[in-house]
């Protein structure tokens, strides 16, 4: 990616409840330094009947609506129209696990367009007609998409240099080797209800706490999460 700004396009049926995480914290510090620019379109905008309906009955029966194509395929179009080609990301529960690589990956991105879905899902085809990268945030099921994008715009912008206040931060925390957890961390007190902070964290020779701190994300990742080693 070049030094840009990332521009950011979720569709989605709920802005409003988008809006006010968007606007807090990392995400809205970074927006107004600049850094990257989120635009929240309500896709109810490109319906063309009085009730503004994007969704209906499944053919072939069962229970839930579907969402329907032309709402979303407007949408998309009006917005890579707009603005530019976009790299697609479409949350649904079909998708690969959403990964610290994945975040890093649309970092490099210009500009991003993530479809939030809603109800029983949406049309099959509108996966087929557009180039997505199909995510999911993990193997349950919410009643939106609003949440799984959120997540993948903070976990994408926080690698943005200028998004964190210590660029460093983004570097040495869990999963940035893919298969490893972050090592523990202490602040003060040093002693806390009896609690001590570990006496090589206080030592000041940083090989020996370089050393621990390996040492503690190893153990901690094959105590905790072992199926990243495999």
């Amino acid at each position: 990616r070049s030094t840009g700004m990332l521009e950011i396009h979720l569709l989605t049926l709920f802005p409003e409840a988008a809006q006010p995480y968007l606007d807090a914290s990392i995400l809205g510090r970074a927006q107004k330094a600049g850094l990257i620019k989120v635009h929240l379109l309500d896709f109810r905008r490109f319906t063309d009947d009085k009730h503004r309906t994007v969704d209906d009955r499944p053919f072939g029966g069962g229970p839930g609506m579907v969402l329907k194509c032309a709402p979303i395929f407007a949408a998309t179009e009006w917005v890579e129209e707009t603005y530019g080609p976009c790299r697609k990301i479409l949350l649904t529960p079909a998708g690969a696990p959403f990964r610290q690589s994945h975040a890093v990956e649309l970092s490099q991105e210009q500009r991003l367009m993530l479809l939030c879905g809603r109800y029983e899902g949406f049309d099959e085809r509108i996966r087929t007609s557009f180039d997505w990268t199909e995510i999911s945030l993990g193997d349950f099921v919410l009643a939106g998409g609003e949440i799984p994008a959120l997540a993948v715009v903070e976990a994408t912008a926080r690698l943005i240099p200028g998004v964190l206040g210590h660029d460093e931060s983004a570097v040495h925390e869990s999963f940035t080797d893919p298969n490893q957890l972050d090592h523990p961390h202490y602040t003060r007190p040093e002693m806390f209800r009896g609690m001590p902070t570990p006496p090589v964290l206080l030592s000041g020779d940083h090989g020996t706490i370089a050393k621990w701190r390996r040492q503690q994300a190893v153990e901690r990742t094959k105590v905790r999460r072992p199926d990243l080693k495999r």
